[in-house]
């Protein structure tokens, strides 16, 4: 059951590169799709579904092999919030007949499950702590509301890439980059994550943790930060220039400092074969787009996903850590993070509703609050030691 699953995650991958391709081709067609889609167009959204349907088998699979719903890694959640968004883009799509909301959201996708795949795939019975019914309800609802919530970024992406004046420097060409250097250095990750995971690298370190009790630490890729009082323990292997607290987790810490590496590489080369910025590169297959659809489709993601986001990640954890802990608050990194999200987005309505922030403010502010789920998912659950950070 395990490898059924594990094939039809891969098959679902395979279907969304081919729909990606699709849709690229249906932008090129001049009829105006919310009349009558091209045969691009359907093809892609047809793929697409299929896709779905296979990522879908891949989640049922994993379920009924573990016992438990499969959302309680990183590499189970990442796939999982891949699925809800390419959930919410069949849904947007079949109202509103936009293309390109699936050349741009299907590779995020796509990136999602490579991501994920970098981390143990192992299926693994739950700790006491998540052998609740509540596992299924609060996890599941709140990557649900974070993945319609992304859809307006997307929708945000490409009406700046539309908008932005590409023919001078200015603070928004910079920040539009950032954001296509942080695709890039998620691209970055996967390959050199891979390369040392096939020339199987490994490193021991033997460490005190928060409990000054002694630990060991395994490194998969070359250590750049080691742990408190680190110690390594496999002769041949790269010493770290530093260690970081012991509240840390340093190998974590060593992934992020090599994506970020690696990533500047990729993109510098990226940039040297293109001669441009990576989104004036972009503009081109954005010049057909309407762009008062592009905006309310960025809204409509947020006036759906804000109180789906509310019952998940803030009144469901509430209740769940209530029954758990006994307490329904309590300042972990990740309930701080999750009212952060929750906050900015409530100000992202206020600001949209009260004082007429459309067009290019909201897109800005739906790139901004993606930024910070991005930020919640990778640095706050790989860096920051928590209750709620996936091991």
């Amino acid at each position: 059951m395990a490898a059924l699953s594990s094939n039809l995650l891969f098959a679902a991958f395979i279907l969304y590169l081919a729909a990606t391709f699709l849709f690229g081709g249906a932008i090129r067609d001049k009829r105006k799709e919310y009349k009558k889609p091209s045969k691009w167009a359907s093809a892609g959204i047809a793929i697409t579904i299929l896709a779905f349907a296979a990522q879908a088998g891949y989640f049922i699979t994993r379920w009924i092999a573990s016992g438990h719903a499969p959302v309680s890694n990183l590499f189970e959640f990442t796939t999982f919030f891949g699925m809800m968004l390419v959930l919410a883009f069949i849904v947007l799509y079949f109202i509103y007949k936009v293309s390109i909301l699936g050349l741009f959201t299907l590779p995020v996708a796509l990136l999602l499950i490579a991501y994920a795949s970098m981390f143990p795939s192992d299926i693994s019975p739950l700790i006491p702590a998540l052998q609740s019914s509540w596992l299924h309800i609060h996890v599941t609802t709140a990557a649900l509301g974070q993945a319609i919530l992304a859809i307006s970024f997307i929708a945000g992406v490409i009406y700046l890439i539309r908008t932005v004046d590409q023919s001078k420097n200015s603070k928004k060409t910079f920040w539009l980059e950032v954001v296509m250097y942080t695709l890039v250095a998620t691209i970055a990750f996967v390959a050199i994550t891979s390369t040392f995971r096939m020339m199987d690298y490994e490193a021991v370190y033997k460490w005190t943790d928060k409990n000054d009790q002694n630990a060991e630490m395994i490194y998969n890729l070359p250590a750049l930060v080691g742990p408190h009082k680190g110690e390594l323990l496999t002769e041949g292997k790269m010493e770290a220039f530093i260690e970081v607290p012991a509240l840390i987790s340093a190998r974590k810490l060593n992934t992020v400092i090599w994506s970020i590496a690696a990533g500047l590489l990729l993109y510098g080369a990226i940039r040297l074969i293109l001669r441009k910025r990576i989104s004036a590169f972009l503009q081109p297959l954005t010049k057909n787009v309407n762009l008062d659809l592009v905006d309310e489709i960025g809204y409509r993601s947020v006036t759906i996903g804000f109180p789906v986001f509310t019952l998940g990640a803030l009144i469901f954890a509430m209740i769940w850590a209530q029954i758990a802990w006994t307490r329904f608050w309590g300042w972990d990194p990740k309930e701080v993070w999750a009212l952060i999200t929750w906050l900015f987005y409530a100000a992202y309505l206020h600001l949209r509703l009260s004082k007429g922030w459309q067009g290019e403010k909201s897109a800005w502010l739906a790139v901004i609050g993606f930024a910070i789920i991005m930020f919640n998912l990778i640095f706050v659950n790989l860096v920051i030691a928590g209750l709620h950070s996936y091991a």
